[in-house]
Parts: C-alpha cells; structure tokens; sequence
C-alpha cells in the first residue's frame, strides 16, 4: 500500500495487523481522489479509519487538516506511526474511540468538514449508513463531499438525514463506492 499522488506520492504506508481492518486499495483510492479532485485546504473527517490511508492521501494532495476516527488501538497506533513517518502529524488528529461517541463529541467541538470518507467494516455499512448520516449532518460544511465504501453486493446504502445534492455509485471489484455532493447544514468558517 502506497501513497498515490501528491508530496508524498510513492511512499510506503503500513496496514494494521489482523482481519479487522481492510484497506482501500491503491486503485480505488486512486479512482476516488480521481473523482474528488482537488483536495487544496480541506477539512477532512477520515470515520474507521483503519490505516489512515484515505486520509494520508488526502494530506498528500493538500488537504489543511485530517481527523483519523478509529475505535481499534492496533489500528490508531498504525495510522499514528504512518503519520509519523511522513511527517504528517501537524496536520492530523488521531480520535480512539467508538465511531458514534468520536463524532458527537466532534460536534460539540463545532467542528466542520468539507470531505468526509466513511470506511466501516462491510459487515455494519447497511446497518449504520443512515444511523452514521445523521449523526455526521451538523460536522458537514455547507457544500461538502462524503465518500461511503461498502461491499459490491447487496443493496446501496442510504444515508437518510443528509440533503444529498448528486451521487454517483461505482464498482471496482468487491467494493462498491459511494461518492455524494451534499448540502450541509454547516458554516464555511474554520474548525
């Protein structure tokens, strides 16, 4: 697993040990920040984060500040030691906990998000996709991007509680990706 592009393009990033966590690949990373665009001063929400590549990328590519949520301590570690190496850490935040308690506390930071990637384990994404809208709708900033992966089959996950502005749904192998243009509820001002 590799960074795509951006200042740290070609750089090595570890994977946390164990089935728990899954990776995006580096090709569906690479279609997805394809399609997002330019990153340039991004507030970015990285929910399950895993390895932190998502949000690695997102750096790499300009993004102002990243916000890793990952309730796993193996993984957390992961993430931080991936940062480290890049030297990355000014520009992130590392959150240990439960998604739901991570984000509600995010809110009463006021913080606010321009790009949100939301990678749970495929086993949960139909059943907290909607619970994961809602709770997400106040961190949204007032036109944003959310990115939901999920697994290829099964039905398409809906994020109830988001104005969603234009989605576009992808397969890339077993991964089905989500991309939404959405109106958020949230001010254009620093987090």
């Amino acid at each position: 697993m590799r960074v795509i592009a951006g200042t740290h393009r070609g750089r090595r990033l570890r994977a946390p040990r164990g089935a728990a966590t899954r990776p995006t690949s580096d090709r569906v990373r690479e279609a997805i920040f394809s399609i997002i665009g330019d990153c340039t001063d991004l507030r970015v929400l990285d929910l399950f984060a895993g390895s932190g590549a998502m949000g690695i990328e997102a750096l790499s590519r300009g993004a102002r500040s990243v916000t890793f949520i990952e309730g796993a301590p193996e993984a957390a570690a992961c993430i931080r030691a991936n940062l480290a190496a890049l030297a990355l850490t000014k520009s992130a935040r590392v959150v240990v906990r439960d998604w739901s308690v991570a984000v509600s506390q995010e809110a009463k930071r006021g913080a606010i998000y321009d790009l949100c990637v939301i990678d749970p384990p495929y086993s949960v994404v139909a059943g907290v996709s909607s619970t994961i809208a809602g709770a997400l709708a106040p961190l949204l900033a007032e036109y944003a991007t959310v990115i939901l992966e999920g697994p290829a089959q099964g039905p398409v996950p809906t994020m109830d509680g988001i104005r969603v502005i234009d989605r576009s749904d992808r397969s890339y192998g077993s991964t089905r990706v989500s991309i939404l243009r959405v109106r958020g509820a949230g001010v254009t001002g620093e987090s």
